[in-house]
């Protein structure tokens, strides 16, 4: 069973590639027809930002829409397979189950939706001031009102009120677990959507990242979400052939936004939420340094960073971008390999 399980992951994720990697060209094409590209704000409150990505102007976003429209496909069509053929060889290929993946692909797609909604508000100029699409506080009331569903799907469907400590076990904490949930996910989503930023950059760590959750997963016997992390890492995959600098088109909220809500679902799901910490530490560090500069700008009146998030900052002291991603990318590596260490190690205490 281990055996098929394992084929199935490989199988599932190259599949994957494929399809997304024939689906780009279709897609890139629509966006670069209907010129939904991505707008440079230049309105004076972002100097630094403006000036180092002048150039991308006009560069198509919602790539994303490429990661979550895969996932999608293949979730409804291996289910419905099962259903209508369950006798065939396509039967066994299903994913979707309720108690693994029925929620993170609802919160995937909703959040993609949402995330959709933003991009198109920013390449017609819409939402900020300037345009730029939907205010920060607004990205946060949204990622608020998905936590909370997802708290309450896990509290009262799931009955899910156990969080783990590594080393020190799993704690029941009743209902503080909906809190617990919704900070988790809001921490998540807002740390993935600051670092997607330079080219390359958001989608090679969130691979990484859903790499590091799938063989948790999996290690966990929960193979139903290890091959849904697979068909993700196999998309992504597919978006990075493009995205590499210089980039074809950006992920866009509708990936950003999507996928590090699911992210941290599949960390609640495994219940290693705190592993989040090192094996998504680049997003850590970018979610830190975007709060460190606003608190230094609003207390101190002056700037920690030229720029942030940090990979701004980089970017502003003379690191070339392709630079910056493949080191933060080495970063991520080996913080997820870290991860995995005390995963193991957390299993067999």
């Amino acid at each position: 069973m281990t055996s098929f399980n394992i084929a199935r992951l490989i199988f599932l994720s190259t599949l994957a590639f494929g399809f997304s990697f024939l689906l780009t060209p279709l897609l890139t094409n629509f966006l670069y027809k209907h010129k939904l590209g991505k707008r440079i704000r230049n309105n004076g409150s972002t100097p630094v930002f403006s000036l180092l990505h002048a150039h991308k102007e006009g560069t198509p976003t919602m790539g994303g829409i490429l990661i979550w429209f895969t996932v999608l496909c293949f979730s409804l069509f291996f289910y419905l397979a099962s259903l209508w053929f369950p006798g065939s060889w396509l039967a066994p290929f299903n994913f979707l189950s309720r108690p693994e993946t029925l929620l993170p692909l609802g919160v995937l797609i909703a959040s993609a939706l949402i995330g959709l909604v933003d991009d198109w508000l920013d390449v017609r100029g819409l939402g900020t001031k300037g345009g730029g699409g939907l205010k920060l506080r607004h990205r946060l009331l949204i990622y608020l009102a998905i936590a909370l569903i997802g708290a309450l799907w896990f509290y009262y469907k799931l009955d899910w009120t156990v969080f783990h400590v590594p080393f020190l076990g799993s704690f029941e904490i009743g209902w503080w677990y909906i809190p617990v949930f919704v900070l988790v996910i809001v921490a998540t989503s807002f740390s993935v959507n600051e670092t997607d930023g330079l080219d390359g950059l958001a989608g090679g760590t969130l691979m990484i990242a859903y790499g590091a959750f799938g063989l948790i997963a999996f290690s966990l016997g929960r193979y139903d979400l290890a091959v849904f992390c697979g068909v993700i890492m196999g998309a992504l995959l597919s978006f990075l052939w493009f995205n590499v600098p210089p980039a074809r088109f950006y992920l866009g909220d509708t990936g950003s936004m999507s996928l590090g809500v699911t992210l941290g679902v599949i960390a609640l799901l495994t219940n290693s939420a705190l592993l989040l910490i090192p094996i998504g530490f680049v997003f850590v560090m970018e979610s830190l340094s975007v709060i460190i500069q606003m608190l230094s700008k609003k207390i101190w009146k002056k700037k920690v960073f030229r720029s942030s998030p940090i990979h701004h900052h980089f970017q502003a002291v003379g690191w070339s971008e392709a630079k910056i991603v493949m080191r933060f990318w080495l970063i991520a590596g080996v913080f997820s390999a870290i991860g995995l260490m005390v995963f193991i190690l957390d299993k067999n205490w």
